[in-house]
């Protein structure tokens, strides 16, 4: 197939929407089906020429490909399978009108928080990979340090180890944390360093959680101080969660269960957006889950499995008014039923 120029799109920071990711899915799927023929690649190169949110959305799809590649395994005859599939929805679909929401309600679709989460930068996957303890996608793991704290570690976390003298300091150099801290026979002071500051627990139990340009620290017991790199302090108290930038600390909130619930394999819902449910549990699995405005504002309330992606689909298109469509065996789409 003839490259695409989809690279300088996806450089200059245009956005693309749901729909402009569905048309690129699906012409991905037809093009690997059987070689596109060339009317196929004619039209495909027209609608990528078309507007800069389809070649952004071409790049996604194919940045997406790449890194499942590894893990796929994709067959002809699977491809053929999706390809088909692409027809029957197209056909379907034809009939009735969309409902778009505007490139500024992307948060509420779950496209915006994929993006951040998928494409970290490059170099902040590689310090990740050279850290002391980490995560793949779909991971968890539990680990216990030399002074007796316990750190879990969510899907695609990383953080290093640095005990002196001193102090105790902990970097998160990529996703999420949870710590319950153990007294220190030498009293040291215990830290956590990320992008935006620095925190320093006081006897306590807690989450910190980097995600692009923000933190945000959640307290389940014990206070929590927090340094950010323009000098602002703020005490965070049992029950409390803050997210904070390098400049500016946002005001308190009621901590929310689901931020130490994943430690025990459960993504919790308690009246949340279906778009934000969308997007946490995209953190858990290769691929990609795209909503679709129309339906990402349906409320959720539940506990799901964080290890059985497909299972937790099952359930929502079970019990909510959607469609769960598959294009590609590693591109899923949730639609209104």
């Amino acid at each position: 197939m003839a490259a695409s120029p989809s690279s300088s799109a996806a450089e200059s920071g245009v956005q693309t929407d749901f729909e402009s990711l569905e048309q690129a899915a699906n012409w991905y799927a037809l093009l690997h089906a059987d070689g596109g023929g060339s009317e196929r690649r004619a039209a495909w190169a027209q609608w990528l020429a078309e507007r800069p949110e389809h070649r952004c959305a071409w790049a996604h799809v194919e940045a997406v490909s790449r890194r499942f590649e590894p893990l796929r395994g994709e067959s002809r005859g699977e491809r053929n399978a999706a390809a088909a599939a692409v027809h029957v929805s197209a056909t379907r679909s034809a009939s009735r009108r969309h409902v778009l929401g505007s490139l500024a309600a992307l948060a509420g679709t779950g496209l915006a928080g994929w993006l951040a989460w998928r494409f970290t930068p490059l170099q902040d996957r590689i310090v990740a990979w050279r850290s002391d303890y980490r995560t793949g996608v779909g991971e968890r793991r539990d680990v216990q340090l030399a002074d007796g704290t316990r750190v879990w570690l969510n899907t695609d976390s990383a953080f290093d180890v640095r005990y002196d003298g001193t102090r105790r300091l902990l970097t998160l150099t990529m996703g999420e944390i949870l710590i319950d801290t153990a007294r220190d026979s030498q009293g040291r002071p215990f830290f956590v360093d990320t992008p935006n500051g620095w925190m320093q627990a006081l006897g306590t139990r807690f989450t910190v959680r980097q995600s692009g340009t923000h933190t945000l620290l959640a307290v389940f017991d014990g206070r929590v101080e927090i340094r950010n790199r323009a000098g602002h302090v703020e005490i965070v108290p049992a029950g409390q969660q803050r997210q904070f930038t390098a400049d500016a600390i946002d005001a308190p909130e009621r901590a929310d269960p689901a931020r130490e619930a994943w430690s025990r394999g459960v993504i919790l819902a308690d009246d949340v957006a279906l778009g934000a449910l969308i997007a946490e549990l995209d953190r858990y699995q290769h691929g990609h889950i795209g909503v679709d405005p129309a339906v990402a504002g349906i409320r959720v309330v539940g506990r799901f499995p964080a290890d059985d992606p497909d299972r937790m689909l099952a359930m929502l298109e079970r019990d909510l008014p959607i469609r769960v469509r598959r294009t590609l065996p590693w591109w899923v789409s949730i639609e209104a039923r």
